[in-house]
Parts: C-alpha cells; structure tokens; sequence
C-alpha cells in the first residue's frame, strides 16, 4: 500500500470516528449551553463564550457592525470553527495548509491542503476546502528564513511579513520595493512563495505617552496592565517588553507603590511580567467599558479572521478581526516575532493591554499603525508564549486558577495543569494519549477527556 493510500485511510477513519463531533456552530444553529445532559463539552462551552460580557458584545457590535444575536453566535462559530480546525490539521499531517473563518457570524470554516484528496475529508466535517500548492509547514519554513534574514538586516523599510494562508503565500509588506526585494534575496526564499505589498506607514510602539487605566514605569513612561497572573504564590500580572527592562518600578495609575519587572524581551519578543506587591491582587478579570469586569476563563488561541477585542488604558475597547498569525514586525527598536496581526486599533498608552476573543485571552498589546480616529493595524504578543517563557499561570475564572506548571496531572500521567500546549503536542492522562488540538494553558476541569475541543484521543 501507498503512503498516499495508507494517508487517505487515515483521514477516512479519523472522520468516521467523530461524525459526531461536525460543526453545528457553522451552520449558526449552535450555542453554548444546548449539549444534552451527560454530553461531552462542546467547543463554546469549554471556551465559555456564554461568560463574553455586554461591555465587549457591545464593541463587537460597533466595530464590526453586529447586532447582539449576531456577535453571540459569532463567538460560538468560531469556538467550534478552531475546535474543527484543529482536528482537521492532526488527520491531514504535512497535507494542512491553514484555516480561517469568514462571514458576519464566522459561519463558514475553510481549510486549505495541498491534495484534491483530502477534499472530502474536510468538507465531512462542515467545512469548505481549498486545494493549494503550498503547506503551512512550507509557508512556515520560508517565513522563518525572513526571519534568520532580517536579524543582519535594516528591514524599517520592509517592517512586515507574515504567512498568509488565505492567499497561500508569504507577504512582504514594504515601503520601498527594494526593500522587500533585498529582505527576500538575502533569505534565498522561492519568489513563487511569496508576494510584496505596498504601505505608507511604519509601524511603532504605543508605550510613550500617558493613558487612562494605566501604570507607571519608573515614575516616568505609561503602558496598560495587560493579563492577572500568578507564580507560585507571587501575583503579578503580564505586560509588553518594550515597556520596561527587568528591574523596573512600577505604580499603579493611583500613584501607589505597585511591583518590580521581573523579566523583559523587546526586541525579538515583547514579552515581560511584573510581580507586585501585597497592596495589589491577580484577579481573574479585565477592565471593560464603564468599569466593567470582563472574565477571562481560558487562553485558548483564535483562528485567523476570528474577533478579537482590545482594552487600553488610552481607547479603551475597540475589536477588529486576526488576520495573520505568524507575523513579523520591525519597529524603530527592532524586529518582533512572532506576533499576531489585527485590525484592532490603537494609540500610545494602550501597549500592554489585553487582547481577549470572548473570554479567551490572546495576548498583550505590541504596537501598529494608524489610530483609533481614522483606523488601523494592530499587533500583539500572543500570551500563550509569555506565560510558558515566564512560568506563569493565567489567572482565570474557571476553575481555580492556581496550579503551577509541573504538577502531575490525575490520575496519572504527563499531563499537568499550568503547561502552556501547542497544537500537536502529545500527553498522557489516565493511561490515554491525548493530541492537542488548539494552543491553550491547562488548567484543572480541562484534563483531556473533558475537553475534546482541545484534546482528541490517539
């Protein structure tokens, strides 16, 4: 038998055995909270879309032009969509070629491969497909040769690249052509791979000038509190790197003594946490409009042209949609990467603050173009890599938020809340190997055989 052939048995078995597991949320018939009693989770009710406050419903509804009805489903569609996404991405192997939502409610699921083959697969899952030429692994590997590149380059006048898997090629965003054109020879990338697209404005942090809700650095600069987070017994809470170095004081915006950075990354990352002092407490929560709470329960990545909102201590709640998710971005300092890119706007004073889609965090403010005024592009530091960097855990309302990375899960097994998981990374729990299916930190109530939207069973 065939590689090819013992491949499509594969997929076909691994359809067949979750028929059940199809998309309702694409149909916009779904939501979280019809499984039947006795029924495993479905993707909106581990992700707990039902927890989106009306603060952040309410920005949804102004910056993409929903009503409520419409923003309620489109959390749940896209719960289910990176839930089906990710499925489809452990049975098509190096086949996988991306995936991404579209529509006002998220409610059509489209994923890429590179073979005609696998196009029933996907479409028996209640998605679409699209043949491509390139994987994402492809994609991947010639973004990270940009990378290697640009670190003995000036890259200010070609400050953006990214895998777009919508168009199946790496883009170069430049404000000189010969820029982009030196960035792409120096990296020795196939041009067939790739396409340069042209912009006025170079992008820039957002950390220089005072905010709303904001701290201090150092009694001098501003940036937003961005995610409650804790170590151990330590509290404290995530931020941008470019805000401050390790060793840095901060005070809260009331002026009051308030922490210490206890680790820094600008440029490369734009990562950094700050421990604060017994005056102050990791809640599991972020500032919404009016002085809202809005929750955070989880850490569980979006799909690409997903929503996703931003508070900031300037502008408070704005949302857009991700669109790219491996992302480069080179500012006056330097080159960050990887990042995710948004339409979500932004002014000085925001960086550091929180990116969040439903009640999911995403990651911390970076910086970008334009303004909350005439609009813009926004990037962020995916949170998911702070906290495993850093050690630290999320503070989140479901469950208690408190296990520390390294415990053993129960009842046995190398599963262990705390642990920071990618996509493909295998554990063990109760004697079963899991393949996880979605970018998230574990906590207790999300052991594997209770969430199958991010876990499924090898």
């Amino acid at each position: 038998m065939s590689h090819r052939h013992r491949h499509h048995r594969a997929v076909g078995a691994a359809v067949a055995a979750t028929a059940a597991l199809l998309v309702a949320g694409l149909s916009g018939s779904a939501s979280a909270g019809t499984a039947p009693a006795g029924s495993s989770p479905t993707a909106a009710e581990t992700l707990r879309t039902d927890a989106a406050p009306p603060a952040l419903l309410k920005a949804m509804r102004r910056d993409l032009g929903l009503d409520r009805g419409q923003a309620e489903r489109r959390l749940v569609n896209e719960a289910e969509a990176g839930a089906t996404a990710g499925r489809l991405r452990a049975a098509l192997g190096g086949d996988f070629a991306g995936a991404w939502v579209r529509g006002a409610e998220s409610g059509t699921l489209t994923v890429a491969t590179t073979d005609a083959g696998d196009v029933a697969a996907i479409e028996a899952r209640g998605a679409e497909a699209k043949v491509v030429r390139h994987s994402l692994a492809d994609l991947d590997a010639a973004k990270a040769r940009l990378d290697e590149a640009a670190a003995g380059l000036n890259t200010a006048d070609a400050p953006i690249w990214y895998v777009d898997t919508r168009d199946n090629t790496v883009v170069v965003e430049a404000i000189r052509p010969a820029a982009a054109r030196a960035l792409l020879a120096a990296a020795g990338v196939d041009r067939s791979l790739t396409r340069v697209e042209s912009r006025t404005e170079r992008p820039r942090t957002f950390y220089d000038l005072r905010g709303g809700e904001a701290y201090y650095i150092n009694n001098s600069s501003r940036c937003s509190i961005g995610f409650p987070v804790t170590k151990g017994t330590q509290q404290g809470f995530a931020t941008a790197g470019h805000c401050g170095r390790a060793g840095a004081a901060t005070t809260g915006a009331n002026r009051v003594a308030q922490g210490t950075f206890q680790g820094s990354v600008f440029p490369g990352r734009d990562m950094a946490w700050v421990a604060t002092n017994s005056s102050w407490t990791a809640t599991p929560y972020v500032l919404g409009a009016g002085g809202q709470n809005v929750q955070v329960t989880g850490s569980t990545a979006a799909p690409v042209g997903a929503s996703v909102c931003r508070s900031g201590s300037t502008t408070g709640w704005h949302c857009g949609t991700v669109t790219q998710l491996n992302s480069s971005v080179t500012y006056q300092e330097g080159t960050i990467s990887p990042v995710t890119k948004t339409t979500v706007c932004a002014e000085p004073g925001d960086s550091g603050g929180s990116y969040i889609s439903g009640s999911q965090a995403q990651g911390v403010t970076s910086g970008g173009s334009g303004d909350c005024r005439s609009g813009g592009e926004t990037f962020f530091q995916p949170i998911n890599a702070l906290l495993q960097n850093y050690g630290l855990t999320l503070k989140t309302t479901s469950g208690d938020g408190g296990e520390e990375p390294g415990e053993p899960g129960e009842p046995g097994g190398t599963w262990a809340a705390g642990t920071v998981y990618q996509p493909g990374d295998t554990v063990t729990y109760g004697g079963t190997t899991y393949r996880c299916l979605q970018g998230h930190q574990a906590y207790a109530g999300w052991e594997p055989p209770n969430v199958p939207a991010l876990w499924q069973r090898v």
